[in-house]
């Protein structure tokens, strides 16, 4: 296995080809899977059976390597030739293609957000998770298995990959001082003024109820994901004062490692791969989880309530949980893993530091991405704002 640097720079020429490719872009006979009849709904299994043969995946770029992007990245063949199930993926863009592709009961199982997971709930296109039909969710950290986005009704229904928090970058050699709170990429007197950056997502109005939380406590934000009317609309205020400085919004981390390259962006949201590959190009950037905290993301691997290969995915997710092939892809996506061994294999010793995968500390201050709900979760009952309303708020926001 490569140093984790080219790993990270493999997975980033993987990433660009992917946001360039067509829709349908996909491997072996995915589109006529899409148009195949849906199966009935999937019983939940109560014992493993035989494998498949086969297994079809939605997934982010990253997730189901064969070693076509490099010839030592492959965690796809060896679960191959261990359970005799063929794996076929559909790589997917953005959330809304994740729900879209499993609505169509032509897919296995996804990887998504917890952003996601919420909403294929809501449709009925997940099928309940037994855990004790995998042998290395013992070891997944116990605060990832108790995520809001994975346990609905006391059932679960995702089964961690990974977590990262979306941290606030600058470039040091011209942000001074070091910023220490969300303040600096909401301040519409900022120096720096038009070349700050931010994700570009529904979901990024929490990362300003994050800041509202501590800057208005008079709001009362506790879930920054269940905002009443009040919440919200300052939440939107806030982002609309922000959009006169910002420089460009990014979905695709490559646009956001080209901006603070070129110096086009030098201060914004960001991921830790994203610094990474930044400081390997010698740009100067630190990253801080400020003082108020931060959203973040965990991945994690979800059954379809229509899957064909039920067997041959709950091998899958066992597989992707081992503490080898948890670690190499932690490593190749750029994350911290969800299994407590996979530490003790990461190619780069520093990577588990580095994403604080052990650090509940850390994380603890965390708002993991979830689906927003009509229904508030507290006595407020169902006035808060659900993630339709998101949505049409940060189109406008964004236009």
């Amino acid at each position: 296995m490569p140093a984790a640097a080219s790993l990270a720079r493999a997975g980033l020429a993987l990433a660009l080809l992917v946001l360039l490719a067509a829709a349908a872009a996909g491997c072996d006979h995915e589109d006529a899977a899409e148009t195949a009849a849906s199966p009935p709904p999937t019983r939940t299994l109560q014992s493993l059976g035989p494998g498949e043969g086969r297994l079809n995946l939605v997934t982010w770029a990253g997730y189901v390597e064969d070693g076509s992007n490099d010839p030592a990245v492959d965690w796809v063949t060896p679960f191959e030739r261990r359970t005799g199930c063929r794996v076929t993926v559909r790589v997917a863009d953005t959330p809304d293609d994740v729900v879209a592709l499993l609505r169509t009961g032509a897919y296995d199982g996804a990887s998504a957000t917890g952003d996601v997971t919420g909403r294929l709930l809501a449709i009925g296109r997940l099928a309940p998770v037994d855990t004790g039909l995998l042998r290395n969710y013992r070891n997944v950290y116990d605060a990832l298995k108790r995520l809001p986005s994975n346990v609905a009704r006391g059932r679960v229904y995702g089964v961690p990959q990974g977590r990262a928090a979306n941290l606030l970058m600058w470039r040091t050699d011209v942000v001074r001082p070091a910023p220490t709170s969300w303040s600096m990429v909401f301040d519409a007197r900022s120096p720096y003024r038009g070349k700050v950056t931010a994700y570009d997502n529904p979901i990024a109005i929490a990362d300003a109820a994050v800041y509202l939380k501590t800057a208005r406590p008079e709001l009362g934000i506790e879930d920054v994901y269940e905002l009443d009317d009040r919440q919200f609309r300052a939440a939107l205020a806030l982002l609309r004062r922000q959009r006169e400085i910002i420089s460009n919004y990014w979905w695709d981390f490559v646009r956001e490692q080209a901006a603070f390259v070129a110096g086009d962006a030098v201060l914004g949201t960001t991921w830790q791969l994203v610094a990474g590959l930044l400081r390997a190009d010698r740009v100067p950037v630190a990253t801080t989880l400020p003082r108020e905290g931060a959203t973040g993301w965990s991945d994690s691997w979800l059954i379809s309530s229509r899957a064909r290969h039920p067997n041959c995915m709950y091998r899958w997710i066992d597989w992707m949980l081992s503490p080898r092939v948890n670690a190499q892809v932690a490593e190749w996506f750029g994350e911290a893993p969800a299994n407590r061994k996979a530490c003790a294999f990461t190619a780069d010793r520093r990577h588990c530091a580095t994403y604080h995968a052990a650090d509940e500390r850390y994380y603890a201050k965390v708002a993991f991405w979830k689906t927003p709900r009509r229904d508030c979760g507290d006595a407020r009952g169902e006035v808060c704002k659900p993630y339709e309303d998101w949505v049409d708020a940060w189109e406008e926001i964004t236009d």
